[in-house]
Order: C-alpha cells, then structure tokens, then sequence
C-alpha cells in the first residue's frame, strides 16, 4: 500500500505517466497496457513503495487517554470508542490516567517510545486550564495526530469535539423555570476545567449570580457539599455538572428530611448508566457519546491517512431526559 504521503502526481512523474494510470495500476483496474503496468510497478519498487496492503497488526494502536472508569461517563465514552474502533478496523490500547495511578503526562511520555498510529484523549488536559497540553503536542510534532473529546485548546494542533455546555445549562434552567422555580442554584466542579467555566458562564448569562454558583469536585460529596451550601441559601432547584454530583444533592436534600421532587428539584449531566433507575429517576441532560465518537474517530482516520483536519472545536448538541428528580416548585 502505497504511504499517504506520497502524492499520485510524484508517483506519476516518476514513472513517465499519467495520475489516472497510476491510480489504475495501483487499484488493479483494467484499461492499462501489460507494459506500462510493468514500467509503473518497477518504478514503485524502485522508489521502495510496495502495493501489498499493511497487515493489520503494523498499522499502529489507537491510544485512548480517559481521566477514569470510575466516573461512568468516562466508562461510556471509553466502551463507544472501543467499539467504534474495532468496526473501523483499529486496535485501541486505553490509558486511564486516574488519581493514584499512572498520570496522563506519565502515559504520553511513555507513548513515544510506543509505535502508535493515533490519540484520542477524553477530557485530557487540554480541558484543564492550568495544566500544560505540551506533552500532547510534542507526540503531535513527532507526527501522532490526536483529536480531544471535551477538551479544546487552540494551541494544540488538533481536532477538537465537545458537547455544548451553554445548550446543557440553558435546557436545564429553561425546564426547571417551566415549573415554577426562579431560585435555581449551580453546582460544578473545579473552576480549572473548561466545562465548568463554560457553564457557569451560560448560567450567568441566564441572569444569575455568582451567589447561586458552588464550585467543588466531580464526585458525590462535591455534589453533596454544594447541595448543602444551595439549599442553605434558599435554592429550590439545582442544575449540576455531573450526574454523580446530582447523586450527592439528592443525598444531601434527604438527609434534611427534604423530598425529591415534591421539595427540592435536580438536574444532573451525562445521563451515565443506571440513572433511568435511581430513586427518584433522575431528569439529566445526555451527552450525544455514539455521535461524538463516531465523528472523533473518522477525524483520526483521516489525519492518519495524511489528510488535513479541521482545528475548529465542533460542538454537539445535548438532550434533556426528563424523568422523576425535578417536579413543581412548592
């Protein structure tokens, strides 16, 4: 298989023909004399290209860097891309740069000296403000093309997809708002990361204030803590940056004796396995992970082929799933 860095032109000029001959050639179609398909072979052989197809197994793994399993909305986006992948052809190695274990800085580093084709970091550093995407991009300079899902930092060179967290927001407060609740609170995680600041800058241009804005961590006892803060303050309803966060509001309204929905309403983010199955159900907003991956991976394919990429941040438009946590205000 000829290298996707060789044009048809110089493969043509080489060998005294035309692009169209060679194309022939090199796909096996009819209409090219037994001698000038003989003169084009040679002179590919000559130049050291073959037209055999590259076993499989030499086309370069796929590494997948996600934050964690342990979040599921991380799990998920991991099992799609698996998916995707082995449908494509491709052969995944995951990288799981979670606290404790081995750091994403650690892996990329071990990665040059690793044969891979391609990246796909899942809410990587790029998503991190005060981190250094540098190591991402010096694997991109040593030619490993790389796309960043939920994660875009201009000064990488890469292909950037993410779902829309000022859509997410406004879908959230526009629905809690149909019920009735104006003292809407938001929970998120560190300010660091990009999807946070994105929404607390959409749920500021809805006309709240920063006084309805918890920032904490992505986990239960973040959402717990923020909850407990919120609801301190009078809030009815509450729009949070995770569906495991939402899990820790709702722990934290109970534990005030509080019911979910008849009292307080919550909102969660991701729509992660098993949330059609909490008690309550919860209402959460549905990241689009089958259309994301899909469009992450066909980008990779081609910057792999040789082709160009388009560095703008393609953004992807969320769903509300409406279920039991949210309800009218009391």
């Amino acid at each position: 298989m000829i290298p996707t860095r060789a044009r048809l032109a110089d493969l043509a000029a080489a060998a005294g023909v035309s692009t169209a001959t060679v194309s022939r050639v090199l796909n096996g179609k009819p209409g090219v004399a037994d001698a000038t398909r003989a003169s084009v072979l040679a002179t590919l052989e000559t130049l050291g290209y073959s037209t055999e197809p590259e076993p499989a197994e030499s086309a370069g793994l796929i590494a997948v860097m996600v934050p964690e399993l342990a979040n599921p909305s991380f799990a998920s986006f991991a099992n799609e891309l698996a998916l995707v992948l082995t449908a494509a052809g491709r052969q995944m190695i995951l990288c799981t740069a979670g606290p404790g274990g081995t750091s994403e800085e650690q892996y990329l580093d071990a990665l040059l000296g690793v044969e891979i084709a391609g990246i796909i970091s899942v809410s990587g550093t790029p998503a991190d403000t005060e981190a250094s995407p540098e190591h991402y991009q010096r694997l991109i300079d040593a030619g490993v093309p790389a796309v960043f899902i939920n994660g875009y930092n201009p000064s990488v060179d890469g292909a950037f997809f993410s779902c829309s967290d000022a859509e997410a927001v406004s879908m959230s407060v526009a629905h809690l708002r149909s019920y009735g609740h104006e003292r809407i609170g938001l929970a998120v995680g560190q300010m660091r990361y990009l999807p946070s600041r994105r929404k607390h800058a959409a749920f500021l241009g809805l006309g709240f204030d920063e006084r309805s804005v918890v920032s904490t961590l992505f986990t239960v006892e973040g959402g717990q803590a923020a909850a407990a803060r919120l609801l301190d303050a009078g809030h009815t309803a509450l729009v949070c940056g995770s569906d495991v966060m939402a899990l820790g509001a709702i722990r934290e309204a109970r534990s005030r004796g509080l019911e979910v929905p008849g009292d307080v309403s919550v909102v969660g983010y991701d729509d992660s396995a098993l949330m059609a199955f909490t008690n309550p159900a919860l209402t959460t907003v549905r990241q689009p992970v089958a259309v994301m991956t899909q469009a992450a991976v066909g980008s990779l394919l081609t910057a792999i082929r040789g082709l160009p990429t388009d560095p703008t941040e393609m953004l992807f438009h969320p769903d509300l799933i409406i279920r039991h946590s949210t309800g009218p205000c009391a």
